[in-house]
Parts: C-alpha cells; sequence; structure tokens
C-alpha cells in the first residue's frame, strides 16, 4: 500500500484551512471590526513562512505520486510569496476601506481571495504534473478574476475584469492545449516523465514542437509579454489600485516558477527551441512596453508597460540556460532570472504602496502630475519613490542594477552579444519616463499641498521597503547567493 508523505504540504493545508476558517470567521465581524479579519491574514502569513523556512535546507521530496514536490526553490519562492502578499495586504488596507472594498455585502473578501490566489500560486510554484500546475493557475485566476471586479458598482473596475476573464480563459485555454498535445506525444502528465520521453528521441518532434508552441503562448499571456500584453494595460489601470498590486507582485514569483517547471525540468531536451521562442518574446516585449510607456500619463498604465518590458528582461535568463548544447550556464543563468523576479517584485510593491499613499477617498493618485512637488510634501516618501524609480531603471547602487546586470552577464556569457546591446539600449528608453517621475517629484510644484494621512504600519513597511531595495543594491551577495543555491539544489535534483 502506498503512503502520501503530507510533511511537504503541511503549508498548503494549514493555509487552506485557516483562510477557509477566515471566511467563516468574518462573516459575523461587524464592519468596525474588520481589522480582526486583517490580523488572521497576516498571522496566516505568518505560520506558513515558518513552515516553510523550516522545509528550506531539506532534500527535495516528492509526494502524491510525484505531482507535488518540494524543493528548495519553491521553499524560497513560496517565502518570498508569503512576503510580498503579506505587503500588499498593509499596503491596501487604508485603500481598500476607504472605498467600501472591506464593508457591507463585501465584508472581508478581499483578503481571502487574496489568500486563495496565494494558494493557488504555492500549487504552481510546487506542481510537478501538468494537472497539478492548472490547477494551480486556475484557482489563482479565479481569484484574482473576482478581485479585479470587486468594486462592482465601478463601470472601470467591471470592463477591466471582463476583459481580464475573457483573455485569461484564452490564455489557459492555450496551455491546456499545449499540455493534452504534449501529453498525447509522451504519453505522461508527469514532468519527470515527460523529460525522459522527450530525451529518448522516440517521441514525434513535430508533436512536441506543436505543443510547445501553445504552452509558451499560455506562459506568455501569464507574464503578460508582447504579443499577448494586451490585457496588461486595461486591467492594471482598471482595476483598484490594491488589486493591482496584488496582480504585479507575487503572481509574477509564481509564474517564473511554472517556467522552470515546464521548460526547464519537463521540456528541457527541446531547449533550443523554446529559447528562440523566448528571445523574439523577450526582444519584442522590451521594445512595446519600454517605448509604449513613454507617452502614458496614467502612472498605473505607465507601470503596466514598465512590466511587459521587465518581464522582457527576465525572459532574458531563461533563454541563456542551454548554449550549443552545453548546459554549463544553465543554473547561472535561470538563478538570475529568479534574482531578477524577486528585485522586480520587491520594487513594484513600494511603487504601488505610494501610490495608495498619495490616494485618499473619492480620489485616485494615478496621473503622473499628482506626485508634483512630493518632496515638498514628504521627503521621505519622494526619497523612497525616487530609489524605486532609479531600481526600475537599473542605476546602482540599487537592486535593480544588480538584477539586470546579473541577466545581462548571463546573456554575454552565451556568445549573444547582440542580444545584450540591445537590451541595454532598450533599458536607456525606460529610463525616459521613470525618471520623470523624479523630476516632477523634485523640481515641480505641488498641485495638492493637503497632509500625507499615513497609518503607522503602512509607514514602516513603505520605509522597510525602500530601505530593502537600496541595501540588497549595496550587498546584493547574500540574495544572489540564496537564488543560486536554490537553483543549483533544484536542477540537481
Amino acid at each position: 500500500m502506498n503512503t502520501v508523505n503530507f510533511a511537504p504540504v503541511y503549508p498548503e493545508i494549514f493555509l487552506v484551512i485557516a483562510t477557509s476558517a477566515i471566511l467563516l470567521i468574518d462573516m459575523f465581524l461587524k464592519d468596525s471590526k474588520r481589522n480582526i479579519t486583517y490580523a488572521l491574514a497576516l498571522v496566516t502569513l505568518l505560520v506558513c513562512i515558518a513552515l516553510n523556512a523550516s522545509d528550506y535546507g531539506k532534500p527535495t521530496v516528492y509526494t502524491f505520486n510525484n505531482m507535488f514536490v518540494s524543493d528548495a526553490m519553491s521553499n524560497f519562492l513560496k517565502v518570498c510569496s508569503y512576503i510580498a502578499m503579506g505587503v500588499t495586504l498593509i499596503y491596501s488596507r487604508q485603500y481598500a476601506t476607504e472605498r467600501g472594498m472591506l464593508g457591507g455585502a463585501l465584508g472581508g473578501e478581499f483578503y481571502v481571495l487574496a489568500l486563495f490566489s496565494l494558494l493557488g500560486q504555492m500549487v504552481m510554484i510546487s506542481g510537478n504534473n501538468f494537472l497539478i500546475i492548472y490547477l494551480g493557475v486556475e484557482l489563482m485566476s479565479l481569484a484574482t478574476y473576482a478581485l479585479v471586479a470587486l468594486r462592482r458598482g465601478n463601470a472601470v473596475s467591471t470592463e477591466a475584469a471582463m476583459k481580464y476573464f475573457i483573455l485569461g480563459a484564452l490564455s489557459s485555454g492555450f496551455l491546456l492545449y499545449g499540455m493534452s498535445m504534449l501529453y498525447g506525444a509522451t504519453g505522461s502528465l508527469d514532468l519527470t516523465e515527460v523529460a525522459k520521453a522527450t530525451a529518448s528521441g522516440s517521441v514525434n518532434k513535430t508533436v512536441l514542437v506543436f505543443g510547445l508552441v501553445f504552452v509558451v503562448s499560455g506562459l506568455a499571456f501569464k507574464l503578460g509579454v508582447v504579443p499577448f500584453h494586451m490585457w496588461v494595460p486595461d486591467v492594471y489601470q482598471g482595476a483598484p489600485t490594491a488589486v493591482t498590486l496584488l496582480l504585479g507582485g507575487a503572481p509574477k514569483l509564481a509564474g517564473f516558477a511554472i517556467c522552470i517547471r515546464l521548460l526547464v525540468e519537463g521540456l528541457f531536451p527541446l531547449a533550443i527551441d523554446w529559447q528562440q521562442m523566448l528571445t523574439v518574446l523577450a526582444v519584442l516585449s522590451m521594445a512595446v512596453g519600454n517605448i509604449t510607456a513613454i507617452v502614458q500619463t496614467n502612472l498605473k498604465r505607465m507601470l503596466a508597460y514598465s512590466t511587459i518590458g521587465q518581464m522582457g528582461f527576465m525572459l532574458l535568463g531563461m533563454l541563456a540556460g542551454v548554449v550549443n548544447g552545453n548546459v554549463a550556464s544553465a543554473a547561472n543563468a535561470y538563478s538570475s532570472a529568479m534574482f531578477y523576479s524577486v528585485a522586480y517584485v520587491l520594487t513594484t510593491l513600494g511603487t504601488f504602496g505610494l501610490i495608495m499613499l498619495l490616494a485618499r477617498a473619492g480620489f485616485e493618485a494615478e496621473s503622473i502630475d499628482d506626485f508634483k512637488g512630493l518632496n515638498q510634501r514628504s521627503p521621505l516618501f519622494a526619497l523612497i519613490m525616487l530609489i524605486l524609480m532609479f531600481s526600475l531603471t537599473g542605476i546602482p547602487p540599487t537592486v535593480g542594477f544588480y538584477a539586470k546586470l546579473a541577466v545581462l552577464q548571463a546573456v554575454l556569457s552565451t556568445g549573444q552579444v547582440w542580444l545584450a546591446v540591445v537590451s541595454v539600449l532598450l533599458s536607456l528608453i525606460g529610463a525616459f519616463y521613470y525618471l520623470r517621475v523624479v523630476k516632477v517629484m523634485y523640481f515641480d510644484e505641488p498641485v495638492d499641498n493637503s497632509k500625507i494621512e499615513v497609518p503607522g504600519d503602512m509607514r514602516i513597511t513603505l520605509t522597510a521597503n525602500g530601505l530593502a531595495v537600496l541595501a540588497l543594491g549595496i550587498l546584493p551577495g547574500p540574495l544572489m547567493a540564496l537564488c543560486a543555491t536554490a537553483m543549483v539544489r533544484t536542477l540537481s535534483s
């Protein structure tokens, strides 16, 4: 009789039980007591961090008939995702309260849906089977569809939710169809068995590549890279800023994880094929994202196009793993992409946190002009925004600089100098719109002189966020080492 090892899934089990309990408890709370739901959500995340952190140094474990894996990469990315979700909830509390997203008929659904989307991300990160990964994607997606539409009386949010749902369903169809083609070719849903069948050379290459095209297209939709980026600007702008932050934070880590699971662990023998596809996606994303962002006046929409460009840059690390059949640089390339993903999420959290900081009831601080004269109103928050914009641009000594440097080194090690040059030139274009935000904060007169009211937990977290972006730029070694160790141990297991 086969026994199932439940230890690797304790964090997921705890998360689903705790989230269900929070949902029930919240039903009996008055609007004035909604902080209890908030506190319970943060406690849940802290327990999950402890559970996953305790597993970090342990050997790789497969359970549920190899459908679920607990390895160094999954434990590291899960801890990062818990932290990102916790920061998102802290930044979002006042914003969501002022817009009625935590009261009345909605109750604490914002927190519950956020935790359920996180559960989907956990399943995606540890999935070692096509169906498990797909179930994780759908669990995360369904929760985020509902979150985008949470302000039911807001026509812009409803429109954004409709676009997100339709294009999200299309991307899921692409992903599922590609998986079905790979299953038909290899006869297995298990990523390890798929890799063995693909490496054997006995599988119809045409069917494999056909399935691979659909899988890469589905992943491109989830990451929001060109030409599958259509939903990103409209959803980022139309969704409540709290939800935009939730979409732009932790899910990016899960998106990176399923790229590793599907492309590297499952389809590594086809690396030459999918690396060529990623090269096209990366260059197009950096070009379209950075050039289009220049003309945006809405800050959320500008950051949406920035995300497209940033995800294109992350893909550079993914396509630098195999060079002429040589896999010696694989671990370095993929760990560089992981470092870039973590650095980007950390910076994005602070950026949208500051947008919500300046927003107030009846006013969305979405325009770049809303940041005019911020240095005169609050030198501290202007400095934090400056650090974040420098990081997104890739200016030292911020973590964004070293993230870009690590990825470029991985690309140069493959001999693709032209790709590195194109990436740097397109990043220089991006510097214009990031530094424009710095310019209006420090050199323009404020259009609003009202006092900035900041809850204590948000002030502390935002300050820590800005300092982390700076500190990890000055001392990037520990985070780089964590990413490298996690990737080496994962690829060797």
